[in-house]
């Protein structure tokens, strides 16, 4: 029978996982047939690894991240001594001690039914296996470096290999995301070291530190360290709930059109998402693509100060003074947020022809409008292939024939998935 794959993986992610997988049955394996090297070591870090599981987060572009866990799994790779005992441990049972951590620390989550992401799971067990098989090989003779009063060798390897272990976990955290979302590999790659790489150094910070403390503070080391990792997931938590709320806010205020019979059910919602995807397609950051969804999520706003709405909300079939109108009208109610510029701004110019330059935005939305005042919610590929066509013949007048093609494709790829 052929395997069949799970749903919501791709095979970058199962691959991934698969990986962890095998690293866990071996870790766990070796360090059963072989026994815990300062079990009360293990045992400490362990209990701090699954502290951190359990309170891991969710950041913007649906990141799951485990700051604490994280650190705590690094710094256990990292060890040289603990109050003076030399650290002996093995890379595999560094591997075992971190697999059985986030297991432990993932339980109580699934039993509440919110199981956390086994591909974030995966990358973080890796990132601390690839730094545990670099650098436990050579522990010992930094150890008796560091005993002879030197600590600098030390330091310095510890800091090159976080350097490679942060730059592995980029590329194949921008691997995965390039699969996922359908983007370029270098933008996935420069998303990950704006969005992700600085809390990523700042974790590795800690794990550094974490290990090196351990050298005077023996395991009071741990909730030392601990605590002030807490205090600042808990801000990051915060952060990313008021952008999570933001971005609902935004959602629910499109809706109004809807409801008030301006537009098509489901219209803003469809111009996001396709315009989302056309972004994508057309290389933008993540920073560009939230803004790019507000304002797709806003951009018939203005239709609420009409007297009588436009027929099924399509602008594209309306006069372009009108629609020009409903576009400034929209970006003075979005400007009055005090906060989204940039957004009015993209609203504003959706109807400017592609001789006066509008932003790419503005251009995205303006196809994407187009495009589903002519189709719709409809999926008849005849009935798309006639919006496109129509809007190809536009000449690059008012249609950005750049944006066009992008669209094709994008709309090619979700009528080949829906079949």
């Amino acid at each position: 029978m052929a395997a069949t794959r799970s749903p919501g993986l791709d095979s970058g992610q199962l691959l991934l996982i698969c990986a962890a997988g095998m690293l866990t049955v071996a870790g766990i394996s070796h360090t059963a047939a072989t026994g815990l090297v300062d079990s009360q070591v293990a045992i400490g870090f362990g209990v701090l690894i699954a502290a951190g599981e359990l309170a891991r987060l969710t950041m913007p572009g649906n990141r799951e991240v485990a700051p604490v866990s994280t650190a705590a799994s690094l710094g256990y790779a990292l060890l040289l001594d603990v109050g003076g005992r030399e650290a002996t441990q093995s890379a595999l049972q560094v591997v075992a001690v971190m697999s059985v951590g986030m297991i432990a620390g993932a339980l109580p989550h699934i039993a509440v039914g919110r199981p956390p992401r086994l591909d974030a799971m995966a990358r973080r067990l890796l990132a601390g296996s690839l730094l545990a098989f670099a650098y436990r090989p050579v522990a010992h003779p930094l150890y008796e470096v560091a005993a002879a009063g030197d600590w600098w060798p030390a330091l310095g390897v510890m800091a090159l290999l976080i350097a490679v272990m942060l730059t592995a976990d980029v590329v194949i955290a921008a691997m995965l995301r390039s699969e996922q979302v359908r983007t370029a590999f270098g933008v996935a790659v420069r998303d990950e070291i704006r969005m992700a790489a600085p809390l990523g150094a700042a974790v590795a910070a800690s794990g550094m530190l974490l290990a090196l403390a351990s050298h005077s503070m023996d395991l009071t080391a741990l909730p030392a360290f601990a605590a002030p990792l807490l205090v600042t997931q808990v801000a990051f938590r915060k952060y990313a709930g008021i952008r999570a709320t933001y971005l609902q806010t935004v959602r629910a205020l499109s809706r109004v059109t809807e409801v008030g019979g301006y537009v098509e059910p489901g219209h803003s919602r469809r111009v996001s998402q396709l315009s989302i995807a056309i972004g994508r397609e057309l290389g933008m950051s993540e920073p560009q693509l939230l803004e790019l969804e507000y304002a797709a999520l806003m951009h018939d706003i203005g239709q609420l100060s009409l007297r009588d709405p436009i027929p099924g909300g399509a602008t594209v079939l309306t006069d372009p003074a009108q629609a020009r109108r409903i576009a400034e009208l929209g970006a003075e109610v979005i400007r009055k947020t005090g906060v989204l510029h940039g957004v009015a701004e993209i609203v504003r110019r959706q109807c400017d022809p592609v001789a006066e330059s509008p932003p790419a935005a503005s251009r995205i939305i303006k196809a994407a409008n187009a495009y589903d005042d002519l189709v719709g919610a409809s999926t008849d590929r005849d009935r798309a292939a006639a919006a496109l066509e129509r809007l190809r013949l536009d000449g690059g007048t008012e249609y950005d024939p750049m944006v066009v093609e992008a669209m094709a494709r994008v709309v090619d790829r979700l009528t080949m998935t829906r079949l």
